[in-house]
Protein backbone atom coordinates (compact mmCIF):
# COMPACT_ATOMS: atom_id res chain seq x y z
CA UNK A 1 0.00 0.00 0.00
CA UNK A 2 3.11 1.98 0.71
CA UNK A 3 4.68 1.39 -2.51
CA UNK A 4 5.77 4.63 -5.21
CA UNK A 5 3.25 4.05 -8.28
CA UNK A 6 4.85 4.09 -11.57
CA UNK A 7 3.21 6.36 -14.31
CA UNK A 8 4.27 4.95 -17.51
CA UNK A 9 2.18 7.55 -19.55
CA UNK A 10 4.32 10.46 -18.67
CA UNK A 11 6.79 8.60 -20.44
CA UNK A 12 4.72 9.19 -23.70
CA UNK A 13 5.42 13.43 -24.08
CA UNK A 14 9.54 12.85 -23.97
CA UNK A 15 9.30 9.78 -26.05
CA UNK A 16 7.48 11.49 -28.95
CA UNK A 17 9.61 14.71 -28.27
CA UNK A 18 13.01 12.45 -29.16
CA UNK A 19 11.21 11.62 -32.37
CA UNK A 20 10.41 14.27 -33.43
CA UNK A 21 13.97 15.23 -32.56
CA UNK A 22 15.81 12.27 -34.34
CA UNK A 23 13.79 13.12 -37.41
CA UNK A 24 16.00 14.97 -39.99
CA UNK A 25 13.75 17.72 -42.05
CA UNK A 26 13.01 16.73 -45.38
CA UNK A 27 14.69 19.07 -47.22
CA UNK A 28 17.64 21.02 -45.57
CA UNK A 29 18.75 24.22 -47.26
CA UNK A 30 22.16 22.65 -47.92
CA UNK A 31 21.06 19.54 -49.33
CA UNK A 32 18.83 21.55 -51.66
CA UNK A 33 21.99 23.44 -52.52
CA UNK A 34 24.02 20.68 -53.35
CA UNK A 35 21.54 18.51 -54.99
CA UNK A 36 21.15 21.71 -57.74
CA UNK A 37 24.49 22.69 -58.68
CA UNK A 38 25.95 19.08 -59.09
CA UNK A 39 22.88 18.05 -61.00
CA UNK A 40 24.21 16.85 -64.52
CA UNK A 41 22.58 19.16 -67.53
CA UNK A 42 24.70 17.18 -70.28
CA UNK A 43 27.65 15.47 -71.61
CA UNK A 44 29.89 15.69 -74.84
CA UNK A 45 32.02 12.81 -75.83
CA UNK A 46 34.06 12.95 -79.16
CA UNK A 47 33.42 9.67 -81.04
CA UNK A 48 37.09 8.85 -81.25
CA UNK A 49 38.91 6.79 -78.06
CA UNK A 50 42.33 8.15 -77.20
CA UNK A 51 44.75 5.81 -78.66
CA UNK A 52 47.22 5.49 -75.43
CA UNK A 53 49.15 2.02 -75.86
CA UNK A 54 51.89 3.86 -73.75
CA UNK A 55 49.57 5.46 -70.54
CA UNK A 56 51.29 9.31 -71.95
CA UNK A 57 47.79 10.19 -72.48
CA UNK A 58 46.65 8.95 -69.63
CA UNK A 59 49.13 10.39 -67.29
CA UNK A 60 48.69 13.80 -68.92
CA UNK A 61 44.91 13.80 -68.58
CA UNK A 62 45.58 12.64 -64.88
CA UNK A 63 47.84 15.78 -64.13
CA UNK A 64 45.48 18.36 -66.46
CA UNK A 65 42.47 17.02 -63.65
CA UNK A 66 44.74 17.09 -60.77
CA UNK A 67 45.53 20.62 -61.61
CA UNK A 68 42.07 21.91 -62.42
CA UNK A 69 40.63 20.72 -59.19
CA UNK A 70 43.51 22.29 -57.77
CA UNK A 71 42.65 25.43 -59.30
CA UNK A 72 39.35 25.50 -58.10
CA UNK A 73 39.52 26.20 -54.53
CA UNK A 74 40.37 29.89 -55.40
CA UNK A 75 38.81 30.49 -59.32
CA UNK A 76 35.86 30.19 -61.00
CA UNK A 77 37.62 29.65 -63.76
CA UNK A 78 40.89 28.54 -64.64
CA UNK A 79 42.28 26.99 -68.74
CA UNK A 80 45.62 25.16 -69.05
CA UNK A 81 47.54 22.39 -70.71
CA UNK A 82 49.62 19.42 -69.99
CA UNK A 83 52.05 17.10 -72.01
CA UNK A 84 53.62 18.05 -74.25
CA UNK A 85 53.98 18.30 -78.51
CA UNK A 86 51.50 15.63 -79.65
CA UNK A 87 49.95 14.77 -76.90
CA UNK A 88 49.41 18.13 -75.28
CA UNK A 89 45.81 18.26 -73.68
CA UNK A 90 43.85 21.68 -73.25
CA UNK A 91 41.53 21.80 -70.83
CA UNK A 92 39.30 24.06 -68.73
CA UNK A 93 36.46 24.70 -66.36
CA UNK A 94 34.24 27.23 -65.28
CA UNK A 95 31.96 27.60 -61.98
CA UNK A 96 28.91 29.99 -61.95
CA UNK A 97 29.48 33.23 -61.09
CA UNK A 98 27.32 33.16 -57.86
CA UNK A 99 29.07 29.88 -56.62
CA UNK A 100 30.99 30.52 -53.58
CA UNK A 101 35.37 28.73 -53.78
CA UNK A 102 34.08 26.04 -51.57
CA UNK A 103 31.28 25.29 -53.91
CA UNK A 104 32.80 25.61 -57.35
CA UNK A 105 35.75 23.11 -55.48
CA UNK A 106 33.03 20.95 -54.41
CA UNK A 107 31.46 21.34 -57.77
CA UNK A 108 34.60 20.71 -59.97
CA UNK A 109 36.12 17.66 -58.25
CA UNK A 110 33.18 15.45 -59.16
CA UNK A 111 33.98 16.01 -63.04
CA UNK A 112 36.51 13.83 -63.80
CA UNK A 113 35.10 11.17 -61.78
CA UNK A 114 31.90 11.78 -64.41
CA UNK A 115 33.68 12.07 -67.40
CA UNK A 116 35.69 9.01 -66.75
CA UNK A 117 32.56 6.94 -66.19
CA UNK A 118 29.71 8.86 -68.74
CA UNK A 119 32.61 9.24 -71.41
CA UNK A 120 35.36 7.03 -71.06
CA UNK A 121 38.92 7.98 -72.36
CA UNK A 122 37.48 9.89 -75.60
CA UNK A 123 40.03 12.38 -77.39
CA UNK A 124 37.51 14.94 -76.56
CA UNK A 125 34.76 15.58 -73.74
CA UNK A 126 32.57 18.18 -71.84
CA UNK A 127 30.56 17.57 -68.69
CA UNK A 128 27.96 20.43 -67.78
CA UNK A 129 26.66 20.31 -64.27
CA UNK A 130 24.02 23.33 -63.22
CA UNK A 131 26.92 25.01 -61.17
CA UNK A 132 30.04 24.14 -62.85
CA UNK A 133 31.82 22.40 -66.57
CA UNK A 134 34.60 20.81 -67.12
CA UNK A 135 36.02 20.16 -70.79
CA UNK A 136 39.17 19.22 -72.45
CA UNK A 137 40.61 18.26 -75.81
CA UNK A 138 43.96 17.20 -77.50
CA UNK A 139 46.06 18.59 -79.51
CA UNK A 140 44.71 19.32 -83.23
CA UNK A 141 40.78 18.64 -82.36
CA UNK A 142 38.78 20.15 -84.77
CA UNK A 143 37.01 23.14 -83.41
CA UNK A 144 34.18 24.66 -83.28
CA UNK A 145 32.10 28.04 -83.44
CA UNK A 146 31.82 30.03 -79.86
CA UNK A 147 27.83 30.07 -80.96
CA UNK A 148 27.15 27.28 -81.69
CA UNK A 149 24.42 25.42 -79.29
CA UNK A 150 25.62 22.49 -77.45
CA UNK A 151 22.15 21.73 -75.53
CA UNK A 152 18.67 23.57 -75.05
CA UNK A 153 16.18 22.43 -72.29
CA UNK A 154 12.88 23.37 -72.34
CA UNK A 155 10.20 23.15 -69.23
CA UNK A 156 7.13 20.88 -70.42
CA UNK A 157 4.93 23.00 -68.46
CA UNK A 158 3.65 26.35 -70.22
CA UNK A 159 2.79 29.69 -68.67
CA UNK A 160 -1.01 30.02 -68.25
CA UNK A 161 -2.32 33.72 -68.47
CA UNK A 162 -1.51 36.25 -71.45
CA UNK A 163 1.87 38.73 -71.00
CA UNK A 164 4.35 36.40 -69.87
CA UNK A 165 6.36 36.34 -73.36
CA UNK A 166 6.36 39.81 -72.96
CA UNK A 167 7.59 39.49 -69.34
CA UNK A 168 10.12 37.05 -69.64
CA UNK A 169 11.32 38.77 -73.37
CA UNK A 170 11.89 41.89 -71.02
CA UNK A 171 13.43 39.96 -68.29
CA UNK A 172 16.00 38.86 -71.07
CA UNK A 173 16.84 42.15 -72.67
CA UNK A 174 17.57 43.43 -69.16
CA UNK A 175 20.36 40.50 -68.81
CA UNK A 176 21.56 41.83 -72.66
CA UNK A 177 22.27 44.72 -70.56
CA UNK A 178 23.45 43.81 -67.91
CA UNK A 179 26.29 41.61 -69.80
CA UNK A 180 27.00 44.84 -72.31
CA UNK A 181 27.89 46.58 -69.29
CA UNK A 182 30.38 44.24 -68.40
CA UNK A 183 28.19 42.25 -66.11
CA UNK A 184 28.67 41.25 -62.35
CA UNK A 185 32.16 39.98 -62.64
CA UNK A 186 33.02 36.64 -61.13
CA UNK A 187 35.30 36.86 -57.88
CA UNK A 188 38.25 34.54 -58.80
CA UNK A 189 38.66 34.66 -63.13
CA UNK A 190 37.04 36.36 -65.92
CA UNK A 191 34.09 35.89 -67.82
CA UNK A 192 30.57 38.03 -67.47
CA UNK A 193 28.21 36.59 -64.72
CA UNK A 194 25.00 38.37 -64.64
CA UNK A 195 21.72 37.84 -62.86
CA UNK A 196 18.37 39.81 -62.79
CA UNK A 197 14.53 39.15 -62.62
CA UNK A 198 11.49 41.32 -63.86
CA UNK A 199 8.24 40.57 -62.62
CA UNK A 200 9.24 37.05 -61.08
CA UNK A 201 10.67 36.04 -64.21
CA UNK A 202 14.29 35.26 -63.09
CA UNK A 203 17.46 35.02 -65.61
CA UNK A 204 21.62 34.65 -65.57
CA UNK A 205 24.28 34.35 -67.99
CA UNK A 206 27.65 33.55 -68.07
CA UNK A 207 30.47 33.83 -71.01
CA UNK A 208 32.79 31.05 -70.62
CA UNK A 209 36.26 32.90 -68.69
CA UNK A 210 38.47 33.72 -71.87
CA UNK A 211 35.72 34.96 -74.21
CA UNK A 212 36.45 39.19 -74.83
CA UNK A 213 33.34 41.57 -73.85
CA UNK A 214 32.13 42.36 -77.21
CA UNK A 215 32.07 38.38 -78.39
CA UNK A 216 30.24 37.60 -74.87
CA UNK A 217 27.36 40.21 -75.40
CA UNK A 218 26.92 39.08 -79.09
CA UNK A 219 27.10 35.30 -77.85
CA UNK A 220 24.45 36.26 -74.85
CA UNK A 221 22.27 37.67 -77.65
CA UNK A 222 22.68 34.98 -79.79
CA UNK A 223 21.40 32.20 -77.03
CA UNK A 224 18.61 34.63 -75.87
CA UNK A 225 17.33 34.52 -79.28
CA UNK A 226 17.58 30.62 -79.53
CA UNK A 227 15.80 30.59 -76.29
CA UNK A 228 12.12 32.73 -77.29
CA UNK A 229 12.62 30.33 -80.53
CA UNK A 230 13.24 27.11 -79.08
CA UNK A 231 11.16 26.86 -75.91
CA UNK A 232 8.28 29.63 -76.73
CA UNK A 233 5.99 29.61 -73.60
CA UNK A 234 7.82 27.43 -71.27
CA UNK A 235 8.12 28.63 -67.98
CA UNK A 236 11.71 28.25 -67.68
CA UNK A 237 14.62 26.99 -69.89
CA UNK A 238 18.20 26.49 -70.36
CA UNK A 239 20.35 27.57 -73.47
CA UNK A 240 23.92 26.47 -73.90
CA UNK A 241 26.23 27.52 -76.52
CA UNK A 242 29.62 26.28 -77.15
CA UNK A 243 31.09 30.02 -75.33
CA UNK A 244 28.62 30.87 -73.08
CA UNK A 245 24.84 29.86 -71.66
CA UNK A 246 21.35 31.88 -70.31
CA UNK A 247 18.73 29.99 -68.17
CA UNK A 248 15.25 31.57 -67.42
CA UNK A 249 12.79 30.63 -64.72
CA UNK A 250 9.58 32.04 -64.08
CA UNK A 251 7.85 31.58 -60.56
CA UNK A 252 4.52 32.93 -60.76
CA UNK A 253 3.64 32.98 -56.62
CA UNK A 254 6.74 34.78 -56.29
CA UNK A 255 10.69 33.58 -56.30
CA UNK A 256 11.17 30.56 -53.65
CA UNK A 257 13.59 31.38 -50.45
CA UNK A 258 16.59 31.61 -51.49
CA UNK A 259 19.61 28.80 -50.26
CA UNK A 260 23.02 29.52 -51.60
CA UNK A 261 22.66 28.37 -55.71
CA UNK A 262 19.20 26.66 -55.11
CA UNK A 263 17.53 29.45 -56.70
CA UNK A 264 18.06 28.55 -60.48
CA UNK A 265 16.85 25.27 -60.59
CA UNK A 266 16.76 22.68 -63.92
CA UNK A 267 14.30 23.21 -65.90
CA UNK A 268 13.73 19.75 -67.25
CA UNK A 269 10.60 17.97 -66.39
CA UNK A 270 13.14 14.95 -65.87
CA UNK A 271 15.93 16.16 -63.74
CA UNK A 272 12.89 17.84 -61.55
CA UNK A 273 11.28 14.70 -61.02
CA UNK A 274 14.74 12.81 -59.98
CA UNK A 275 15.08 15.18 -57.23
CA UNK A 276 11.81 15.01 -56.30
CA UNK A 277 12.21 11.25 -56.40
CA UNK A 278 15.00 11.31 -54.02
CA UNK A 279 13.27 13.44 -51.30
CA UNK A 280 10.25 11.21 -51.61
CA UNK A 281 12.01 8.05 -51.22
CA UNK A 282 14.31 9.62 -48.12
CA UNK A 283 11.14 10.94 -46.63
CA UNK A 284 9.43 7.59 -46.80
CA UNK A 285 12.70 5.85 -45.08
CA UNK A 286 12.32 7.86 -41.98
CA UNK A 287 8.44 7.83 -42.13
CA UNK A 288 9.27 3.71 -42.09
CA UNK A 289 12.10 4.07 -39.02
CA UNK A 290 9.50 6.83 -37.13
CA UNK A 291 6.78 4.82 -37.22
CA UNK A 292 8.27 1.39 -36.34
CA UNK A 293 9.86 3.64 -33.59
CA UNK A 294 6.56 4.76 -32.25
CA UNK A 295 4.77 0.99 -32.36
CA UNK A 296 7.70 -0.34 -29.97
CA UNK A 297 7.27 3.06 -28.01
CA UNK A 298 3.50 2.27 -27.48
CA UNK A 299 4.15 -1.36 -26.98
CA UNK A 300 6.44 -0.89 -24.25
CA UNK A 301 4.17 1.72 -22.50
CA UNK A 302 1.60 -0.90 -22.70
CA UNK A 303 3.63 -3.38 -21.06
CA UNK A 304 4.79 -1.05 -18.56
CA UNK A 305 1.33 -0.12 -17.37
CA UNK A 306 0.31 -3.86 -17.21
CA UNK A 307 2.81 -4.83 -15.16
CA UNK A 308 1.79 -1.43 -12.50
CA UNK A 309 -1.78 -2.48 -12.30
CA UNK A 310 -0.91 -6.52 -11.64
CA UNK A 311 1.60 -4.82 -9.20
CA UNK A 312 -1.62 -2.62 -7.84
CA UNK A 313 -3.47 -5.70 -7.29
CA UNK A 314 -0.73 -7.10 -5.44
CA UNK A 315 -0.36 -4.69 -2.70
CA UNK A 316 -3.87 -4.84 -1.96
Amino acid sequence: MGSQRNHPFLLLPFFLITILHLTPPSHSAAAAAAADYTTVVYKGCANQSLSDPTGVYSQALSSLFGTLIAQSSSSRFFKTTAGGGQTTITGLFQCRGDLSNVDCYTCVSGLPVLIDKLCGRPIAARMQLLGCYMLYEVSGFAQISGMEMLYKSCSATNAGGAGFEERRDTALSSLENGMSGGGAAAGGGGGGFYATSYESVYVLGQCEGDVGSSDCVECVKNAVQKSQVECGSSVSGQIYLHKCFISYRYYPNGEPKKSGSASFTSPSSSSSSTSSGSGSNTGKTVAIIVGGAAGVGFLVIFLLFARNLTKKKDDY
